[in-house]
């Protein structure tokens, strides 16, 4: 039932309002007694958010409803609120199609695997502590989180100087960000600033695809860089002040560099580029790898010596402030860095990249291929991770293949320091796959 980020999928098919309300009933029999509950724009939000809060509180929970807001604002919501869990009905960077359901500790950090399957279990076998008449939970509303989000964030920053941004809300739920640059003096453009959860001004992904709007505005106008998020406003990605899209590896590389220094350690997940590596070894730090999943960077960077973590999908974790994702958080620091450091561009030039490739390959019963593949890289190679997936280092590069938590999808990723070699590994990975379907 749940994938690395939570439930996730098509709503009337995979997500529905029965699923809301189990999920609910099993939040509060699981012993959440105060939870804060938030969905991002989507419609469809709306009667999930509603089945999901009567189902908390028809097994006796409190639930404390923040409405529309960034998945961010409602995990750190979960503390401020002295709340034991928050919910937000989201489906994150999906299309608007779909929907989902995502549960967090008052830490930040998202359910772990035993939580999670807690819940499954009793929303599988129906088990329940339904309430009496007079035992139903409250409901009260509290529309200050935002507020309190765009606070704590500009509590972390100091700007030297005052850069001018674009940011592409994607018609998401991020308008924190635009507000915290604009409250901090930057100038602060828009694009997609308007809520709607159809998403119409670009796909809710943000890549380098999606954002051909962001990057065309920026190279065209006289501002130093561009910000984007997607639907939840988790994830964030930007482009440089030439209009370039910053390849996500390098910003995970930027943010790891600027916040470790020697003996420390950074999170990430086992597809992260040898980029990362080669960016903390100059400053005497290292990486330690995790499963994908920002959960598993999140417990990652629970222990002392982690700094920071990141995934390269756009989530960025600063665990002195939050466990949880933090899309805004993110877009300050940056906006931060290139007050202090000068032009993004040449911050991205001052980082050493390697060829990498990935793909994402449909396949049928994806436990059972990647069960085949184990078994023929097991066969084959010496030097295999398998925290995530298999993972085959090969001395001059490595590859990776692993399953998708979300969709019937094998991730393949492959790098090398020269493309020929990268290519090759890439067809070694791909290869073994299609043995394994054999």
């Amino acid at each position: 039932m749940f994938g690395t980020s939570g439930i996730r999928g098509a709503v009337g098919d995979v997500v529905t309002a029965d699923l809301a309300l189990s999920v609910g009933r099993a939040v509060a029999t699981e012993g959440y007694d105060r939870v804060v509950v938030g969905r991002d724009v989507r419609e469809s939000g709306e009667v999930l958010g509603d089945a999901l809060v009567a189902g908390l509180r028809e097994c006796g929970a409190d639930v404390v409803d923040v409405g529309v807001a960034a998945t961010p604002t409602v995990a750190r919501a979960v503390d401020w609120l002295e709340a034991d869990a928050g919910v937000v009905i989201t489906a994150s960077h999906n299309p608007a199609t779909d929907n989902g359901i995502k549960l967090w500790n008052p830490s930040g950090k998202a359910f772990g695997p035993e939580q999670r399957d807690a819940i499954a279990d009793r929303v599988e076998h129906g088990e329940y502590d339904l309430t009496g008449w007079d035992g139903h939970g409250s409901r009260r509303t509290n529309p200050d989180a935002a507020d309190r989000h765009a606070e704590a964030i500009r509590e972390t920053v100091d700007l030297e100087t005052t850069p001018s941004v674009v940011v592409d809300l994607g018609n998401g739920a991020g308008r924190v960000t635009a507000d915290v640059l604009d409250e901090l003096g930057c100038r602060v453009r828009t694009l997609n600033g308007q809520p709607d959860g159809a998403f119409p001004g670009r796909p809710s992904e943000p890549n380098e695809d999606t954002l051909q709007t962001l990057m065309a505005t920026v190279a065209h106008t006289d501002v130093d860089l561009g910000i984007a998020h997607d639907g939840d406003a988790d994830r964030m990605v930007a482009v440089d002040e030439t209009g370039a899209f910053v390849p996500k590896d390098v910003l995970l590389a930027l943010f790891a560099r600027e916040a470790a220094s020697e003996g420390d350690r950074v999170a990430a997940p086992v597809d992260t580029s040898l980029t990362v590596d080669d960016a903390l070894a100059a400053v005497g730090a290292s990486l330690t790898k995790t499963p994908v999943g920002d959960v598993y960077v999140a417990e990652r960077a629970t222990d002392d010596d982690v700094v920071f973590g990141g995934e390269p999908s756009g989530a960025w974790i600063w665990p002195e402030e939050t466990l949880c994702p933090d899309g805004p958080l993110a877009a300050v620091k940056l906006v931060s860095l290139v007050a202090e450091r000068g032009p993004l561009s040449e911050l991205v030039g001052s980082v050493d990249t390697y060829p990498i490739r990935r793909d994402s390959l449909e396949v049928d019963e994806k436990g059972a291929v990647m069960a085949a593949v184990s078994d023929l890289v097991a066969d084959r190679f010496d030097e295999v991770d398998a925290l995530d997936g298999v993972r085959v280092d090969r001395g001059d590069g490595w590859f990776l293949l692993r399953a998708s938590g979300t969709q019937p999808l094998i991730r393949v990723t492959a790098e090398a320091r020269s493309a020929e070699r990268a290519d090759a590994l890439r067809t070694e990975a791909i290869e073994l796959l299609e043995a394994a379907q054999g």
